[in-house]
């Protein structure tokens, strides 16, 4: 029981980074119907300007805690300055042109982004720091679960909880689900749709930051590449829950960590990725739109 508990709570975390990594590209292409490949190379910049800060106020004399806060804000804020200049540099120019043009572009930059830190840092796997510290509470399970696991899971549920909360609540969110439901409709209605987007961009790029620093930080090392892996399982996860719904984006991550994690404790961790994109299959042959995604009739 307890080895069936390890692997829940195991694939839970694993589901809360793909579901946080997995909100940036539903909500994108909510938006502006574009998947944005170079999402995953915002969550690899976002680990390693926290390695760069974290090394530096380690250096400085900082404790633990105020390390792992400061180090956390400099990656979003970072990594959100990224995600923001992409959109304007990569997608602003190339919004009214055919699906393929922005598709491309996306490409692009996920192979610009990956070979500019590769250039800065270095191709080969870099140390990275436990920024969580271990709680007393957990000592006795911490066979079951550990601190970094519980700090990943409460760290994304609060980040979905405010995520629903601005989308539903907010006068900025009321302006992204217009400008999702109608682009055009919502500029003749007054709304910046330009500013929402670019909202969309830096809010998706903050949460991929997050993830980059929390699994970082569990997994204990980083290089330029982890942002394509972890991009294609995100992209996945979306996939699975239906692109472009939120919610779905999540049950997807869930979903997905869950299958990788019981494939594996029960199979052989070689195989965690058959299972993970047979699930993708499965479900694409099935239910097209994805788990919570909505099939909609296309008017010729």
């Amino acid at each position: 029981m307890e080895y069936f508990l390890e692997l829940v709570l195991g694939g839970l975390t694993r589901g809360s980074i793909y579901a946080l990594i997995a909100l940036g590209y539903t909500m994108v292409y909510g938006i502006i119907e574009l998947i944005n490949f170079a999402h995953g190379e915002i969550y690899m910049i976002g680990a390693f300007t926290a390695l760069i800060f974290a090394s530096v106020l380690t250096l400085l004399g900082f404790n633990e805690i105020a390390v792992m806060v400061l180090a956390s804000l400099a990656a979003v804020i970072y990594s959100s300055a990224y995600g923001y200049t992409v959109e304007k540099i990569a997608y602003k120019p190339l919004r009214h042109a055919s699906r393929l043009s922005p598709l491309i572009s996306a490409i692009g930059m996920s192979i610009f982004l990956q070979n500019y830190v590769l250039l800065a840092q270095t191709s080969d796997f870099l140390p990275f720091p436990n920024l969580i510290p271990e709680f007393e509470f957990i000592k006795p399970y911490s066979h079951i679960i550990s601190s970094p696991e519980i700090v990943i899971l409460i760290t994304t549920s609060t980040a979905m909880i405010l995520l629903t909360f601005l989308i539903k609540f907010t006068r900025t969110g009321k302006a992204m689900r217009a400008t999702a439901q109608d682009r055009n409709m919502a500029m003749l209605v007054g709304i910046n749709v330009n500013r929402v987007i670019s909202i969309t961009f830096v809010i998706g790029s903050a949460l991929a930051a997050l993830g980059g620093v929390l699994i970082a930080s569990h997994v204990g090392q980083i290089n330029f590449y982890i942002g394509f892996i972890a991009g294609i399982k995100a992209f996945t996860a979306a996939v699975l829950g239906g692109i472009g719904s939120i919610p779905g984006a999540v049950l997807g991550a869930l979903v997905l960590g869950l299958t990788e994690s019981f494939a594996t404790g029960y199979v052989s961790s070689d195989y965690e990725d058959v299972f993970a994109f047979g699930l993708l299959v499965l479900i694409l042959i099935f239910r097209p739109a994805g788990i919570l995604g909505r099939v909609t009739a296309q008017k010729v």
